[in-house]
């Protein structure tokens, strides 16, 4: 089950650190439990999160990847707020991804926090914070505050998401537009969803699926400030060379290949982390 408890109030910390939590990239048992559980294997997987978030859960501040919906907020509220911007009954205005995001939802929490939180969508499958029950939630606080933890916790969110709405038939059977329409609504057709879900799917189905060690690494490489490159498990010179930076930093032996001693040695290096 996902990681329960609160994240601190507004109030309580500065914004560039609301949100951040441990930021554990996704383990192999993260991914074989969840895959297991909806009864598809890493390719169907891999096809939805790279359609979602690129496959990666996590700014390189170590913050959840969100999407703020503004007609969300406007319908959870009644039209209260309606300023054309963090609240309109039509959808889009999202400005650009990444921190701009946690801007929009800032100035949504100042209006009405728990409405604000269920208007975002979190982590590496974008689940919706008002679908909180639904991935295993008593709360939408409490869904957050496993989003910031690890990208397991934010897959197994979606495991039980996709298992709660029934989406888990449309993955096993490879119907790619009627998942898509299930999972990301009447403008899926506009934004190409079934098209791209597909596309992903014949990929992993025929290459080489991303390697989770390397991935960790160039993950937590990204938080620590080196450039490893995408966080797309394919562990090449660029992120050997990060990592290698990092030892020159750290004044230990480098390596010519990322294996788990090394992730195990970039986790220890990350802030707040012990």
């Amino acid at each position: 089950m996902p990681v329960s408890g609160s994240i601190a109030s507004e109030n309580d910390m500065p914004e560039t650190t609301l949100f951040r939590g441990t930021a554990f990239g996704l383990s192999p048992d993260g991914l074989a439990s969840v895959s297991g559980s909806l009864g598809v294997h890493a390719q169907e997987m891999w096809t939805v999160l790279s359609v979602e978030t690129s496959g990666c859960g996590f700014l390189p501040d170590r913050r959840p990847q969100i999407l703020y919906e503004r007609h969300i907020f406007h319908r959870l509220t009644a039209g209260r707020f309606d300023d054309g911007d963090i609240s309109d009954p039509r959808p889009g205005g999202y400005g650009s991804r990444g921190a701009q995001q946690y801007d929009r939802l800032a100035r949504a929490m100042a209006k009405d926090r728990s409405s604000a939180l269920q208007s975002a969508s979190w982590g590496i499958g974008q689940i919706m914070g008002e679908n909180y029950a639904l991935a295993g939630f008593q709360g939408v606080e409490a869904m957050v505050a496993a989003m910031s933890q690890s990208e397991d916790a934010q897959l197994t969110a979606t495991g039980l998401f996709l298992n709660g709405t029934g989406l888990r038939h449309f993955l096993q059977t490879h119907d790619w537009t009627s998942f898509a329409r299930g999972y990301n609504g009447a403008n899926y057709i506009i934004n190409r969803y079934d098209v791209r879900l597909s596309g992903e799917f014949q990929k992993f189905s025929t290459g080489v699926l991303p390697d989770l060690v390397a991935r960790s690494a160039q993950l937590y490489l990204t938080y620590l400030g080196f450039h490893p490159g995408p966080v797309d498990g394919i562990g090449g010179e660029e992120t050997l060379a990060a990592f290698n930076e990092f030892a020159d930093q750290k004044g230990i032996p480098k390596t010519q290949i990322i294996d788990a001693e090394a992730v195990s040695l970039l986790t220890a290096a990350l802030p707040g982390v012990s």
